[in-house]
């Protein structure tokens, strides 16, 4: 049986004060459940302050992203092996808006995943389609090339140490949300397209819901057979929401 996992993603939010309040909310609320694992991916200028907060308890902490390059000459960027100092256990790759608004590209992504990997930090591969590639029927179309731009770089057994995160891009801060049917087809599409390629591997990768998960709606999406947990946005900004849809599953 594969364990769950609920992941939040801070996005550019929070101060040093709240995001310290934050996390300190989020552990005060976990319990000692074995079945469902919990994250917080934060700014990177919060990562020293978190990470002392969350160290000896069940939240793992986790970056927004990772730089597609060892190291060297590349301004503003920030490698594995940084984020590695800090204790980080994720990097998200892909999410939507990194390909949305800073260009980021199935092969940049995939070298962000292998990187990431190259630390032992579990990427958590961000994948999904925009509202006109749904209403052009190319979801399917979409997910596969996403995908098969890490399987060429990376190999179908560098998913035995991922996660991936579908995220229905027209669902993302739009005040719609994929029913949990909509999001069940599209999870069983994944893992039977990984399953082609390595039946033992589809079976345990942990495929996460990315379309604006929330208190009232988790519980429906979580009890689909291959929806594995959720990566959260807005609603792990507060930790109340964030820990009712940890508990929701």
């Amino acid at each position: 049986m594969r364990q769950s996992l609920v992941v939040g993603n801070w996005k550019m939010n929070s101060t040093r004060a709240s995001a310290k309040l934050l996390a300190q909310g989020i552990t005060a609320g976990l319990d000692e459940r074995s079945n469902a694992g919990i994250a917080v991916c934060v700014p990177y200028v919060y990562l020293d302050c978190v990470s002392e907060i969350v160290k000896g308890t069940a939240l793992a902490l986790g970056a927004q992203n990772v730089a597609d390059k060892p190291s060297g000459a590349f301004t503003g960027e920030i490698s594995a092996s940084m984020l590695k100092e800090f204790g980080c256990q994720y990097a998200l790759v892909g999410h939507s808006e990194r390909r949305t608004y800073y260009g980021d590209t199935n092969e940049t992504v995939a070298a962000r995943f292998c990187q990431a990997q190259e630390q032992n930090i579990t990427p958590i591969l961000c994948i999904g389609e925009t509202l006109e590639q749904r209403e052009q029927d190319q979801t399917f179309a979409i997910i596969e090339e996403q995908l098969d731009a890490v399987i060429n770089q990376a190999g179908i057994a560098a998913f035995g140490a991922a996660v991936i995160a579908y995220e229905p891009v027209w669902a993302i801060g739009t005040g719609k949300t994929a029913t949990d049917e909509q999001a069940q087809e599209v999870h069983h599409y994944i893992r039977q397209y990984i399953s082609a390629k390595d039946q033992a591997i589809a079976e345990k990768l942990l495929i996460l819901y990315g379309g604006s998960a929330k208190p009232d709606n988790a519980k429906g999406l979580f009890s689909m057979p291959d929806i594995d947990g959720g990566l959260i946005g807005g609603a792990s900004l507060d930790a109340e929401s964030f820990l009712k849809i940890y508990h929701s599953i």
